[in-house]
């Protein structure tokens, strides 16, 4: 951990998200930083993490800190997931595969997109010796799943992952009143698969296949208990970065509900405008397994490549170590219920609510 490198041009977050800015067009930025329809539920996201204050003890010798935690069952440097994201080409030139070298490289799992480029193989050749999750999207009959299942085992993949809350492509302003539609929404075929998805094909699934299963998008504890009751490995609490059904509440607001119906029987991750190491400690303090991120880190591709993913990681890391100090923990495993209380947000809310020094300052080099 550097909490400061002078040969680094980052030595904040919201400078990732100035460069991204700088260097991406409208187009990209829109569909990184948008939501759906009002984009409340978006909004909500970081307002939820702000209603959500510390409870800090103190003289508790927390002169070494230990950041690290497993995730998932096995070592990660920090208990942080990067989130599947579509078009990761849209932000680097080698897309997924420069998510996934930075992944390793630091020391965290990746999660796949099957909407990103450069595709599962290769994906998974440039994550090498990493952790890695695959992603899917239903839009094909058992057959299509099966396939996929194999290719993600063949490649070294631990975990399949299954989208379940884009029944129905979500209407996204930003791209439509530009008349702006992604590329593979004008090509996808297969949504009759995804709307049709149900309880019966992830039974099936469970059935035929040993690979761990993971459903993204568990939003309600009736939906965590049903899936724990068909044998699901993993739960993710996500409304999908507020990108799907608007006007749902913040993620990290229904993460409590999750976890007491889920009791433990299996890990819950979450995501939704994480952004910060406090965002984090607030999410295992409430019960998450741990935490994944996708515009945070989408930021970082965009401003440059690989190695600022790596910076930006690394960041988080320095944030996370001095935070536990702060907070009078030495150990992740020690956070609980107690360490957090509600309270009345602070900040503007919005995606970039985490960073309200954007565009203040003026670090002295060169954003060419």
């Amino acid at each position: 951990m550097a909490i400061q490198d002078n040969d680094s041009p980052y030595l904040c977050l919201h400078e990732f998200v100035e460069d991204a800015r700088a260097n991406l067009p409208n187009t990209a930025w829109d569909y990184l930083i948008g939501g759906t329809e009002t984009e409340t539920t978006l909004r909500r996201n970081r307002q939820a993490l702000d209603a959500i204050a510390f409870r800090p003890r103190v003289l508790r010798n927390v002169s070494h800190v230990q950041t690290a935690k497993p995730v998932l069952g096995k070592p990660s440097r920090l208990p942080l997931m990067l989130a599947p994201v579509g078009s990761l080409e849209n932000f680097t030139p080698d897309g997924g595969a420069a998510a996934a070298r930075a992944a390793a490289a630091f020391g965290v799992p990746i999660v796949v997109s099957s909407v990103t480029a450069p595709g599962l193989e290769a994906t998974a050749a440039a994550n090498g010796t990493g952790r890695r999750i695959f992603q899917l999207y239903t839009r094909g009959d058992d057959a299509y799943i099966d396939d996929h299942v194999r290719r993600a085992v063949d490649s070294g993949y631990e975990m399949f992952c299954i989208t379940v809350d884009s029944a129905a492509y979500s209407r996204r302003e930003r791209d439509l009143a530009k008349r702006h539609i992604r590329p593979w929404r004008h090509t996808a075929t297969g949504m009759e698969f995804q709307a049709a998805f149900a309880w019966d094909n992830v039974k099936r699934f469970k059935d035929r296949h040993t690979i761990p299963l993971m459903l993204k998008g568990i939003q309600t504890a009736e939906d965590a208990a049903i899936a724990i009751e068909n044998g699901v490995d993993v739960v993710w609490a996500s409304n999908h970065g507020g990108r799907q059904l608007d006007h749902c509440p913040g993620a990290i607001e229904i993460l409590p509900e999750i976890v007491q119906a889920v009791a433990g029987r299996a890990p819950v991750v979450i995501d939704g405008g994480f952004s910060r190491a406090t965002d984090i400690l607030k999410a295992l303090a409430l019960g998450a397994d741990s935490v994944a991120v996708g515009r945070l880190y989408c930021y970082a591709l965009a401003a440059g490549g690989a190695d600022a993913l790596v910076r930006m990681l690394d960041l988080l890391e320095t944030e996370l170590t001095v935070d536990m100090k702060l907070l009078g923990i030495t150990s992740l495993a020690a956070l609980d219920a107690s360490y957090v209380q509600p309270a009345q947000p602070a900040g503007p809310g919005g995606v970039h609510g985490a960073f309200p020094l954007i565009g203040q300052y003026a670090r002295g080099r060169d954003k060419s």
